[in-house]
């Protein structure tokens, strides 16, 4: 007996959806890690959840198949090779990554060895500029830290000025300041009673 041909929809319920997708993701990389074994071929899988997790299998290096599959992604001549033309930029922008990460090393000064004192100058010089830089962004934060906090101390020093007011007002409290009355000890006014 044929099975009914089901339409596929999207799984109402969260919980038994999440059920589907484990179980469903296991055969398919099941299924992809027998299909590289059977044909030896590569094969690369990345998966990626409604939440956003990554699930990947490959069957060599990741990046190996990801390189070929830039690689041949590109325009294919008629002869099915890929445009030479291209695989030239992708050289010159995996050198310019190579020069970008030596002079980041520099930077971090390491791998200074075979610099001429020229190329030291212009490193230091590179690095005093990032310094000035940083020490000049650290005295706006922190001139902004000063502004924000001196204005909560007035904020604070307001408010505390309306409470004693309203308990004043409320109760009809005289609140003697000793610091306003010049009498800073407490005892010496019940000396002279």
């Amino acid at each position: 007996m044929a099975g009914e041909k089901r339409k596929i929809n999207r799984i109402a319920n969260a919980s038994a959806r999440q059920v589907t997708f484990a179980k469903r993701r296991r055969g398919l990389f099941k299924k992809a890690q027998e299909l590289s074994i059977l044909c030896e071929a590569d094969v690369a899988l990345l998966v990626f959840s409604s939440t956003g997790k990554l699930y990947q299998y490959s069957s060599s290096s990741m990046k190996t198949i990801l390189d070929q599959y830039i690689l041949y992604s590109r325009p294919i001549q008629k002869d099915g090779k890929p445009n030479l033309e291209e695989s030239h930029d992708i050289q010159r922008i995996k050198q310019q990554i190579k020069n970008i990460s030596q002079n980041l090393r520099k930077l971090r000064g390491k791998e200074l060895e075979g610099s001429s004192v020229q190329d030291l100058e212009e490193l230091e010089e590179q690095l005093d500029m990032g310094l000035s830089s940083v020490r000049s962004r650290k005295d706006e934060y922190l001139m902004m830290e000063i502004n924000e906090l001196q204005q909560k101390g007035t904020r604070i020093l307001k408010e505390n000025t309306d409470l004693r007011r309203q308990l004043k007002e409320r109760y009809g409290l005289h609140m003697e300041n000793n610091e306003t009355s010049g009498n800073k000890d407490p005892q010496s006014s019940e000396s002279k009673i």
